[in-house]
């Protein structure tokens, strides 16, 4: 028997696309974290005093800034639970840089990783803001907690 003796059957003439119980399954499956609000956000150069960081953490009523390396890539986030860790140690922030304190290399989605990505990080890496990077690896956004409540509203209320 050759191949030409073998009828060709096509693997994807019988897919069945996926069917979805509710407009907010499909959203965490199919949409992106680009659909999840994400911008404004606060960037800082790991070089900040960290007292400077402070006043803008209290300034813009954040709770995270996105600490750059200079180039506009991830180089960590400073939050205010990195402030609680320092006041709980001791550490004198008149002598402290952000890049002293922050958080390095912190979990991160893409703007084309699935919408439910972004859950997921904030739900294994007991993070609560997540930065958002497009796909030469620069900064593009956070999400936060109140983002994704919002995203996940706009679906949930649908159904």
């Amino acid at each position: 028997m050759t191949y030409q003796d073998v009828e060709f059957e096509d693997p994807l003439e019988n897919y069945d696309p996926k069917v979805y119980g509710e407009s907010l399954e499909r959203a965490l499956a199919e949409e992106t974290v680009a659909r999840i609000r994400h911008r404004p956000h606060t960037a800082v150069s790991q070089d900040m005093a960290a007292v400077e960081a402070i006043k803008k953490l209290a300034e813009g009523h954040v709770a995270c800034l996105i600490v750059h390396d200079g180039n506009n890539k991830l180089a960590g986030v400073f939050t205010d639970r990195d402030v609680l860790n320092a006041v709980a140690r001791g550490d004198d922030f008149s002598k402290k840089s952000v890049g002293d304190l922050m958080t390095e290399s912190p979990q991160h989605v893409y703007t084309t990783d699935p919408a439910a990505a972004a859950l997921s990080v904030m739900a294994v890496s007991g993070h609560r803001h997540v930065p958002v990077l497009d796909v030469d690896e620069t900064i593009v956004g956070i999400v936060s907690p109140q983002r994704v409540t919002a995203f996940l509203n706009r679906h949930f209320i649908n159904d």
